[in-house]
């Protein structure tokens, strides 16, 4: 009887260990933009980690305009919730990490879904960008979120500006 309770208690112990490893960490990116690289300046997140119940997660998420061109700037134009390719993840600035639980994960998730599903014309440069998403997602994380006009079109600049707005991050700004 004392040997089944060992294992048992040897079990209770592995399972517990297991969980307090489980970790989902959040990494806010913004990207400078590229003439050649055709790609505008942007945002976006990245999580990576496992949930407790041990699933792994390895995903990305920003939201953009469907399509490029000048109807962007006359307002609301189709969405799309787009995932970066790893030779993206590679050259963004990668402003600050932060941990995630799993309800704050489950949150986030839902979020991403209630973007890409939202029916209509959904991005507006102006009031429902790539800062707008990202922005949504920090305040989720517990973090002070503002939108000042003059940064609504400059990622990097955004999200130093969010870290002065949360010095608990301890991030350093990106040049």
């Amino acid at each position: 009887m004392v040997r089944i309770f060992r294992h048992l208690a040897v079990l209770i112990a592995f399972a517990w260990a297991s969980m307090a490893a489980a970790s989902v960490d959040i990494t806010f990116h913004s990207f400078n933009g590229s003439i050649f690289a055709g790609r505008y300046p942007h945002t976006f997140v990245s999580m990576e980690g496992t949930l407790n119940d041990g699933t792994p997660v390895k995903e990305n998420f920003g939201f953009s305009a469907k399509r490029a061109g000048p109807a962007v700037l006359a307002g609301p134009v189709e969405h799309i919730v787009m995932t970066e390719k790893e030779k993206w993840l590679t050259k963004t600035n990668r402003h600050f990490t932060l941990s995630m639980t799993d309800a704050e994960y489950r949150e986030v998730r839902k979020m991403v879904e209630d973007w890409r599903n939202a029916s209509g014309k959904y991005y507006d440069l102006d009031s429902r960008n790539c800062i707008h998403f990202v922005g949504e997602i920090g305040r989720i994380m517990g973090l002070r979120i503002e939108y000042p006009k003059k940064l609504l079109r400059q990622p990097k600049s955004w999200l130093n500006h969010i870290s002065t707005l949360n010095p608990q991050l301890g991030a350093a700004q990106v040049d």
